[in-house]
């Protein structure tokens, strides 16, 4: 399982790379694992919308199930990846990379967000 240093995570296993006033969010290694095969991505919001902490942004279909994917930051959505809703498998093959869904931009508290180690460990309780 991958897990990026400079990310922040959430129990909801939802990704955050904070750069200045730019969040980037995406799925991690360890949901698209559980999840398995990806069939189907729907962002749940658009460009330019104002978004809250813990606000639904896209759902994320597999062959095993559906799953909501929830803002981990707040702030003024600023992009968003139409690539992933076109080939959702980019989520299985590049969680990181590619795969991000939506960018926010605002200013951004790390508060109630878990660092890389504390996720790494919040996972392993899972297994």
């Amino acid at each position: 399982m991958k897990i990026k240093a400079e990310c922040f995570y959430t129990k909801n296993d939802e990704w955050v790379l904070i750069e200045g006033d730019t969040a980037t969010v995406g799925l991690t290694d360890y949901a698209q694992d559980a999840l398995s095969d990806i069939v189907f991505v729907e962002l749940a919001v658009n460009l330019g919308d104002t978004i809250e902490v813990e606000d639904n942004i896209a759902t994320v279909e597999s062959i095993k199930a559906a799953s909501d994917v929830y803002a981990p930051v707040g702030g003024e959505v600023a992009a968003l990846n139409e690539a992933v809703v076109d080939s959702p498998e980019l989520i299985n093959s590049d969680p990181f990379g590619a795969a991000w869904l939506i960018k926010i931009k605002g200013q951004f508290d790390s508060a109630g967000l878990m660092d890389a180690a504390a996720y790494e460990a919040y996972c392993a309780e899972r297994n």
